[in-house]
């Protein structure tokens, strides 16, 4: 009970933290957002140094993350600065990355480059894409943002609800075994529902291009979630952190959002 109650504090705040600082304002966004990318940062290349040796620099590395996220947000809004002047310096990062292992002498340059790089897609750069959600019309749309995550958190509700309940049929019990058909339907339909209903309020997608919207985060959410239950069973744990109480750590909260948001930006740009 006392781990619920917990799980419960942790969870409402994170919703509150998170969407205040959305609907607030832009720079809000901005610097949670870039907060959050960095100690996601920290989780995923403190988790392969342990399990493969890989040497990391953390200086460099969230700081080049760090910048891609402020670069994206920056472009996004609408500056007056030249995109090449506003991404060199993360490109000097890149270059950086690959000619340091030159003079770092270690055994396996190879496997530094390749966990390094992967930090920066799989973490920095989407993280970075939630600046194309909320600019996509131009103006900051706080709505639009917010939605992607009431998508994703309805659909991790959902999904636990109807799974726990009529969960019967595994969805991929090789890497979880515990999701289920039943409760990805489930969270499909909250998707829908919620699609619908902020439909009724905001305009600037139409009905048919708010359910693709939800019904898009809903399964790129889904894959989300299991690939980063593949990598943590890879490693060999339970949870990314602690720095959530009863949630564990930001990559465990944020792995829905990973595959999501690249996933939201290709629709949002050829669909919506």
């Amino acid at each position: 009970m006392r781990n619920f109650i917990v799980r419960a504090v942790t969870g409402i705040l994170f919703v509150i933290i998170l969407l205040g600082a959305i609907l607030y304002k832009p720079l809000s966004f901005a610097v949670l957002f870039a907060v959050i990318t960095g100690f996601t940062l920290i989780e995923f290349y403190r988790l392969v140094k342990e399990k493969e040796e890989t040497t990391v620099n953390y200086i460099t590395d969230l700081a080049g993350g760090i910048y891609l996220f402020i670069a994206v947000f920056i472009a996004a809004s609408g500056s007056d600065i030249s995109h090449g002047r506003l991404f060199s310096p993360y490109l000097l990062y890149l270059l950086y990355t690959f000619i340091a292992q030159l003079y770092a002498k270690r055994p396996d340059p190879i496997r530094n480059w390749a966990n390094t790089l992967l930090g920066q897609i799989y973490i920095a750069l989407p993280f970075s894409l939630l600046s194309l959600i909320a600019f996509k019309h131009g103006d900051y749309n706080a709505w639009g943002l917010a939605s992607f995550f009431i998508f994703i958190w309805l659909n991790d509700t959902g999904a636990y609800l109807i799974g726990c309940t009529f969960g019967k049929h595994r969805l991929f019990e090789r890497i979880s075994p515990k999701k289920s058909w039943e409760g990805f339907f489930g969270g499909m339909g909250f998707c829908l529902l919620s699609a619908y209903v902020l439909s009724l309020f905001f305009t600037f997608l139409s009905p048919l291009q708010w359910l693709g919207f939800g019904l898009t985060v809903c399964i790129s959410a889904t894959f989300g979630d299991l690939c980063e239950s593949l990598l943590k069973r890879t490693i060999h744990v339970k949870d990314s952190g602690n720095v959530l109480p009863g949630h564990g750590g930001m990559l465990d909260r944020f792995d829905s959002v990973l595959l999501a948001s690249p996933a939201a930006v290709i629709y949002l740009i050829f669909i919506a």
